[in-house]
């Protein structure tokens, strides 16, 4: 059997049991199993396709900023970001890891099981919480990249 159809058949499983707890009125069940299905599906069906988007447009926005204090390049095409510190140069890929899709579906997920707020509401602040996310990320990765051309090529596994 496919890993497709497991997926789908784990999918109506997963939407049995939540609707199963809500017609039990098990809140907390309702949102562990609703937040965790939910999370697992989208790593497993939106990764792939947000992945590689995510990964350029953290590059090109960290590297509006890097052109702007003069630090270092980035080349969005590639999700890389070229640093040149005068002694060394260091590139630095953006990878899955950096790109904040986990941080992002982890949020998504929590708050669309949390039921202290409306759908409207859900969907508002999964859009407020997803651009939150998204620019602390740009500024961490903006900050291991100056921290890099002001210190060297040395300060990249104590920045990162």
């Amino acid at each position: 059997m496919s890993v497709n159809i497991i997926m789908i058949i784990l999918f109506f499983v997963w939407a049995y049991v939540i609707w199963t707890c809500k017609r039990a009125d098990l809140k907390y069940q309702k949102f562990l199993v609703g937040s965790v299905g939910l999370f697992i599906f989208m790593m497993y069906w939106l990764e792939p396709v947000v992945s590689t988007p995510f990964e350029s447009i953290v590059a090109l926005i960290s590297g509006v900023f890097g052109k702007i204090t003069g630090t270092f390049e980035s080349y969005y095409q590639y999700a890389m970001l070229f640093i040149t510190n005068g002694k060394e140069p260091m590139s630095v890929y953006v990878s899955f890891e950096c790109s904040g899709i986990v941080e992002t579906f982890a949020y998504i997920s929590l708050i669309m099981f949390f039921e202290l707020y409306d759908m409207y509401e859900r969907v508002i602040l999964s859009v407020i919480g997803t651009l939150a996310i998204f620019m602390f990320n740009v500024l961490r990765i903006f900050t291991i990249c100056t921290m890099i051309y002001f210190g060297g090529n040395d300060m990249y596994y104590f920045s990162h």
